[in-house]
This record gives C-alpha cells, structure tokens and sequence, in this order.
C-alpha cells in the first residue's frame, strides 16, 4: 500500500481500523456521551457521525447539519478522538474543514451519481483531507472504481473504500446485501486502498453486526465502521442497526483477529501440496468447460441445418433442475452450481448464436 492517512494508522496499530459512532449526531450531549464511551474502549481510530443525513424520504430526520460541526469539534478536543463526516456538496466540504474535520466519506447516494462525485473532487482538489468512499446503492463496481478515480485525477490520494452492501429487490435478511465478490472485485483493482466494511448498514440489525464483521476480517478487510449509540432504541436515524459502546466493545472483544500468513513448516507445506492439487483439479474443469462447449457447437450445428431455434425453454428447465440436484448428492452447495449453470447457459446461447449468425 502507499504512504497514507490511513496506511500509516494501520501500520502504527498493526490491526484493522476501527470506526465508531452514531448514525446522527442528534445533540451535543449525545454526541459527546457517544464519543467519551468509544473513548473508553481505547481501540477506536476515528469518531464518525452524519451530519447531513440523505434520508431516502422528506419528513425524516435529515440531520443537524453545520450545527454539529462544533460538536465534532468538543470531541476532538476533549476525548483525542479524530473525525469524519459525509459530505454530499461543495458547501458541505467546505463547512467541514472550516470545522476541522479530519477525514470526509462520500455516501452511497452520491457515488452513483458522477455528477456529483466530480463536484465533490473539485471541492476537495488541495485540501489534503482524506477521504472514503462508500459503494454505491446499485451493485455496480464500474461506479465505485470510477469515484475513486476521479478524486486521484483530481490529486486526492489518501483514500479508503467503504463497503456497506448494495440494494436487492430478492429477499434477504440484510438490508444491504454484502455481495462480497464486488468488493473483492474493487480490491483487485486498487490493492493500495484500504478496504473498510460497514457491517451497520450491510445487516440493518444488531444481531447481524458481529457474523458480519468477522467475515470482513476473514476476508482481509482492513478496518471496520459500526454505528454506536448511548441510547440506540432512542435513536432519530437507523435504530435497529446501533449498539451502545459498551456492546461495542463487546462486539470487538468476540472477534477473531486471523494471522494472513503463518511461519508454520508443517502448514506451509500441506498447503502448497492442497493448492497444487487445485491446480489440477481447476485444469481439469476448464477442459470438460471446453468439451461442453464443442458439444454445444456442434448442437448448434444441427439446429443449422434443421432450422431450429437456439432456445429450448424445456432443455434449459431439465438443466437447471437436475444440475442442483446433482450438486447435493456429490456434496456442493446448490446455489451455487445454479449460479454457475446460468453462467454456462449464457455462453452456451452466445456461442450457439456466433455459429446460426455464420
């Protein structure tokens, strides 16, 4: 990773970032009482709290706006505590660092729309403000590489990925499903960003945060951001997903910090031997991958010859029943080999359409 805000804070702590604080900042006394219990934690590297609230409807509590800044302010001075808040315009930025706020994260519902992120670069081009960028609302890493990007153009590059789950209309116990491979994905792209999740918003629920922060760290993300707040049923924005700190510090104590790489001769070894046989068997499905292809060409060969449409609704259904079925007995999860075979068919009706279109 490159020397950065948030680089150096992990290579000072030599564990994953923590982010705390409440959804709101609702009043100063709340904010301070927040911020002296995540205090006392002793672990928490940034003080969070929305200020300017994007509410998805009008008539809900959207913030306290500028009004809160000197709160941001207190505690700064009084607990140690660095800050960061969302900015959403120009006007925010600049009200933001007239108060001393150390860090600024762009929202989810400003990184879909690049107007907006281009905007917010030209507004922080020379500040030297880190900044973070949550995913967008839509599962789209186009969007999110692509906000990252413009604020580098515009010469900010002490950034940090925030990932805090995507809207689904399917059903799921989260409020935003985590779809983990997209932040992955991003990873792959920028290694020298630090990846944050927010389990908060991923699981909407209290009893979600803790399975999903570990899987993060399982995952190697490099720090975590949770909402926290001193009377969280009371809470003006997203009840259900705050803790008090103390459950907080709950919450953190239960998590398992794993090692990345271990000097252990013996695990070395059998995973060097466990990866070579993967080797293997990964060659081995890519050439019955090919022989399903050949035998998809020449199927479409014949429906060439006799006229035949590519699509038999009926042949795809007996394949996307029986292949799950298949899974189950053998031992691999259903829903993934699904997955798969709607990747498979896809190719199967590109490649029929490249041979009918000859």
């Amino acid at each position: 990773m490159s020397d950065t805000y948030f680089t150096r804070l992990l290579a000072r702590k030599g564990q994953p970032l923590l982010i705390a604080g409440p959804c709101s900042a609702e009043t100063e006394a709340q904010t301070l009482a927040t911020a002296q219990g995540v205090a006392a934690l002793g672990n928490i590297d940034l003080f969070r709290a929305g200020v300017w609230k994007p509410r998805t409807r009008p008539g809900s509590f959207e913030g306290m706006g500028a009004t809160a800044l000197p709160w941001l302010q207190r505690v700064k001075a009084e607990f140690g505590l660095p800050t960061c808040v969302e900015v959403a315009t120009p006007r925010h930025v600049e009200e933001a660092l007239k108060f001393g706020v150390d860090v600024l994260w762009i929202g989810a519902r400003t990184t879909v729309n690049p107007f907006a992120v281009q905007e917010l670069a030209d507004a922080l081009a020379g500040t030297g403000v880190p900044v973070m960028v949550k995913n967008p609302v839509n599962p789209d890493v186009a969007l999110w590489a692509g906000a990252l990007e413009r604020l580098a153009r515009a010469g900010i590059n002490d950034l940090a990925a925030i990932h805090r789950g995507f809207s689904t209309f399917a059903p799921s116990k989260y409020r935003n499903a985590p779809t983990w491979m997209l932040p992955i994905e991003l990873k792959t792209r920028f290694p020298h960003i630090p990846l944050i999740c927010d389990p908060s918003h991923i699981g909407g629920r209290r009893d979600l945060l803790l399975p999903i922060a570990q899987k993060a760290l399982d995952l190697d993300y490099d720090g975590l951001m949770i909402e926290t707040h001193p009377d969280p049923d009371h809470a003006l924005s997203d009840a259900e997903q705050q803790v008090t700190p103390q459950r907080l510090g709950e919450l953190l104590a239960e998590l398992k910090y794993r090692r990345r790489s271990t000097d252990n001769a013996d695990y070395n070894s059998k995973a060097d031997e466990l990866r070579q046989k993967m080797d293997v068997a990964d060659r081995e499905i890519i050439e019955a991958l090919a022989r399903r292809m050949g035998l998809v060409e020449e199927l479409a060969e014949y429906k060439k010859a006799n006229d035949v449409k590519i699509l038999q609704l009926d042949r795809w259904q007996e394949i996307f029943t029986s292949r799950p079925e298949w899974a189950a007995r053998a031992g691999v999860n259903q829903k993934f080999v699904a997955e798969l075979y709607k990747l498979i068919h896809i190719e199967s009706i590109r490649k029929q359409t490249e041979v009918l279109n000859k």
